[in-house]
């Protein structure tokens, strides 16, 4: 690992009396709060040769006052472990402020037993690394949300729609619970909402095109639907108060979605 849960810590409580010395009380108190998002494709920004596949933390501002911007540092492709390992967590730490919220979503790509580079073992070093954004978040005076994996679209012959992710939600339950650490439980609201939806019906939420049948990523609807529950579990586990909510029963344009072009 290229940080350890000690090394995270200590830089943390060296830097956070020189964050607070340089912000008087009440500018800490007037300064927006940022929610950072940590996490894999399903919520990652996605550019314009993308489209339509869409992160549901593209949508995610939609359903949050303009008071708490979101940072979504999200990639294509990580895990728990590379997305620590290319330093990307380091570039969060670096930003993040007391009272700020880090986000993390992650298990789509640790489940990947063939690539040295991005697997986690659900019981161990899975919980390892999702300790070094939780130690990393608290020592720097902001909040670590844990956000069990969203899943993905997958039906058995009887219509039921079947859970993905193994071990990892379960693994994750059981360090929030360890860790005293908020958990949305992403995993199971999309499975029920994808076998509310049906075998057709979530086709449409999907990045399912005349091209490409995706049952792991999604398009505009599938983005807007999952941010609003990731939304609605900020404020039912008291992460977020509903005045810091907005639109949660609104119908969201998809016209609100854009995909801007990559930058080099």
């Amino acid at each position: 690992m290229s940080l350890t849960r000690r090394q995270i810590g200590l830089a943390g409580l060296a830097a956070l009396p020189l964050a607070l010395s340089g912000m008087g009380t009440a500018e800490a108190s007037q300064r927006h709060r940022t929610l950072y998002i940590a996490g894999d494709s399903t919520a990652a920004q996605k550019f314009v040769d993308a489209t339509p596949e869409t992160g549901w933390g593209m949508a995610l501002p939609f359903f949050l006052h303009q008071q708490m911007p979101v940072s979504n540092h999200a990639v294509n492709g990580r895990s728990s472990k590379n997305f620590v390992d290319e330093g990307r967590l380091d570039v969060i730490l670096r930003a993040i402020r007391p009272g700020d919220l880090l986000l993390i979503q992650f298990a789509h790509n640790d489940e990947k037993d063939t690539d040295p580079t991005r697997y986690t073992e659900p019981w161990s070093t899975y919980q390892d690394y999702l300790r070094l954004y939780v130690d990393g978040a608290r020592a720097r005076g902001a909040r670590p949300v844990l956000a069990t994996a969203v899943e993905r679209r997958r039906f058995d012959a009887g219509g039921n729609s079947v859970p993905t992710h193994g071990d990892y939600p379960a693994a994750m339950r059981a360090l929030a619970r360890e860790e005293r650490v908020a958990l949305l439980d992403i995993q199971a609201l999309s499975l029920a909402l994808w076998q509310e939806l049906g075998v057709e019906g979530t086709k449409t939420y999907f990045n399912w095109t005349a091209t490409e049948q995706d049952n792991t990523h999604f398009n505009p609807p599938g983005a807007i639907a999952v941010a609003r529950l990731v939304a609605r579990e900020l404020v039912r586990t008291r992460v977020l108060a509903a005045r810091d909510v907005r639109r949660l029963d609104d119908e969201i344009p998809e016209s609100w979605i854009t995909w801007p072009q990559a930058t080099a």
